[in-house]
């Protein structure tokens, strides 16, 4: 058994610091460490050299998916582990995920500014093609320390085996990054190939460290993004079913886009959305109905269930009031 970490960088030279720092306290050693430079200026790919690293030159910023993808390609272990830059590790945090036996895991990612809270557990998507990180920005709590199987794991810090993505591909490009994790997630469903969330594994991640939660590239690529979900994955039949969610799921969306001072940005993603739709359905036709519809219906009860336990954000508050309660 052999694990390769794979890092993106672009900058965050004090970031990858401490990540480097906790991945050396690792009670299970990184066999090899990739750490791919989208085009940094900080001197963050030279420190990475310094400390053992095998740095990758992508010589631009070509965005995370394909960062990640280089990295993936390069690696030689059984394992390979995916981690951001801003994120540190538990020293038992690779160990307990080798353990958990699935194709995939991730632990318990706390906010590393109060790591009181929940940064990211796993993916929950709901039929209005929008995602929810359960327990994002929430308190810890014991609601969200129970293991279970998951189909969608955050790429902030998860590890895989490396024979997966021989079954499911690479993340795919177009993303660049946002919700280029879910899409892999929803293709893992596809493929009935089960990750596991380990909440006693814990890490801390600093979050948004690139350009922050609502810079106008990081709305433009989540709205453009969406879109990119609905056409990837939802069959005709869905998308005529499930209108109204889908309405009132992108809308809505943009209306916390428009409270940041963002919504041009969103209405640039999604006119790139719509203008890709045709294109990315003829590359990838989307899965069965059999396998999207149940998956879907599951993940939007565990979410209308963990927004009830944990406090409604406003944005879920109002897409289950107006879907009357979500799926049944």
């Amino acid at each position: 058994m052999s694990i390769t970490a794979v890092i993106p960088v672009w900058n965050g030279r004090e970031s990858l610091g401490r990540l480097l720092d906790s991945l050396e306290a690792q009670t299970v050693p990184v066999a090899e460490l990739l750490v791919v430079d989208n085009g940094s200026s900080d001197g963050a790919p030279e420190l990475a050299a310094r400390r053992g690293a095998r740095v990758i030159p992508m010589g631009r910023n070509a965005g995370f998916a394909a960062a990640v993808n280089r990295g993936i390609q390069s690696a030689q272990s059984h394992w390979i582990a995916v981690l951001n830059s801003d994120v540190e590790l538990a020293p038992d945090y690779l160990a307990q995920l080798v353990d958990s036996g699935g194709w995939f895991a991730t632990g318990k990612i706390l906010s590393a500014q109060d790591p009181a809270r929940i940064d990211g557990t796993f993916d929950l998507v709901s039929r209005g093609g929008a995602a929810w990180r359960a327990g994002s920005g929430r308190l810890d709590q014991p609601a969200f320390s129970r293991a279970q199987p998951i189909w969608t794991a955050p790429w902030t810090a998860a590890l895989f085996r490396a024979t997966l993505f021989e079954r499911v591909g690479l993340l795919d490009e177009l993303f660049e990054s946002y919700l280029e994790d879910v899409d892999f997630g929803m293709r893992c469903a596809e493929h009935s190939l089960a990750g596991e969330y380990v909440p006693t594994a814990v890490a801390w991640h600093q979050g948004s460290a690139t350009l922050g939660r609502w810079h106008p590239e990081t709305v433009r690529r989540m709205s453009r993004n969406q879109v990119f979900l609905l056409a990837r994955h939802y069959p005709r039949h869905l998308l005529w079913k499930w209108a109204w969610p889908i309405l009132v799921g992108q809308l809505l969306w943009g209306g916390v886009a428009l409270r940041h001072g963002a919504v041009l940005a969103w209405l640039k993603g999604k006119w790139q959305g719509l203008r890709g739709f045709a294109a990315i359905r003829r590359v990838a036709p989307p899965c069965g109905l059999d396998i999207l519809e149940p998956l879907l219906v599951t993940h939007e009860r565990a979410l209308r269930v963990a927004q009830s336990g944990s406090g409604h954000d406003l944005y879920w508050r109002m897409y289950f009031l107006l879907t009357r309660g979500g799926a049944k």
